[in-house]
């Protein structure tokens, strides 16, 4: 009697000693995210579901592990743990959306339409969906298409910033200039973050040839934050190069540069400055 009785406290000690493992790694994977250490948060992960590869939460564990393999440009594993998390939860809409999202940076542009087709079935009125799926076609040209998700979104909320902006962009690639400005200039005055419409307005301007506007919209954007992505230093310096402003664009192409923005390309620009 005495045996069975410590060969039960054992099991339960081990079932004990597993629990804390599996809860354990996942707070360790939190932490080294949190530090940035991106392959230690992977690693830790890895080693939760090794320890309860039966966890009925394991589908959480597997999207997180696919975020964070996205986040260091594993795009190949990134696609196979959302894979695995929707084979074990196939109705999870944040796994879906996020799925879609790495299907377009692969280019994967038909599984991404797919995966938003599947989370519209799960949910007519995601308006999240709609949007970024009219911005699928408008890359592909398929202007009706991306013409019908931008009305739905309207549909449901006649005051959505997303559906008008998105109006906006299929305006400017269809080359309705100036439908395209009106309406970002409304969504400038009524947001209360204003700085993404200033950015498509500014390139709005430049291919209008407005150069002046276009370059307050900058100027009013490098003034708000400190985190000017590399695409807008290589606006400002194409605005610069057509006023004749070569050496300040030649410096706004090299700052784009050390941003990461692609050396052929700047290299080319910086040439038309001499």
């Amino acid at each position: 009697m005495k045996t069975w009785s410590i060969v039960l406290g054992l099991l339960l000690m081990v079932g004990t000693l597993r629990a804390q493992t599996y809860e354990e790694m996942i707070r360790k994977s939190y932490e080294y995210a949190d530090r940035g250490d991106l392959p230690a948060a992977e690693e830790a992960l890895k080693a939760a579901m090794h320890a309860e590869p039966a966890n009925k939460n394991n589908f959480a564990l597997l999207s997180n592990l696919g975020t964070i393999q996205r986040q260091q440009g594993k795009t190949d594993e990134a696609l196979v743990s959302y894979t695995a998390a929707l084979s074990l939860q196939p109705k999870n809409k944040l796994i879906l959306s996020n799925r879609a999202e790495l299907y377009i940076e692969m280019g994967e542009t038909e599984k991404a339409l797919s995966d938003y087709q599947a989370l519209l079935l799960l949910d007519p009125l995601d308006l999240d969906a709609y949007y970024r799926r009219g911005m699928l076609y408008i890359e592909m040209k398929d202007y009706m298409l991306a013409d019908e998700d931008f009305e739905k979104i309207m549909s449901i909320d006649k005051e959505s910033e997303q559906g008008r902006f998105g109006f906006a962009l299929l305006d400017k690639a269809r080359g309705n200039y100036e439908d395209s400005e009106t309406i970002l200039s409304y969504l400038i005055e009524k947001s209360r973050t204003p700085l993404q419409y200033y950015e498509e307005r500014a390139e709005l301007y430049f291919r209008m040839k407005k150069n002046a506007r276009a370059m307050a919209d900058l100027n009013k954007i490098f003034a708000e934050t400190n985190d000017v992505p590399a695409h807008l230093y290589v606006l400002r310096g194409k605005i610069k190069l057509a006023q004749f402003e070569k050496e300040s664009a030649a410096i706004d192409f090299k700052k784009a540069l050390e941003l990461g923005y692609d050396k052929a390309v700047i290299d080319e620009l910086i040439n038309m400055t001499f």
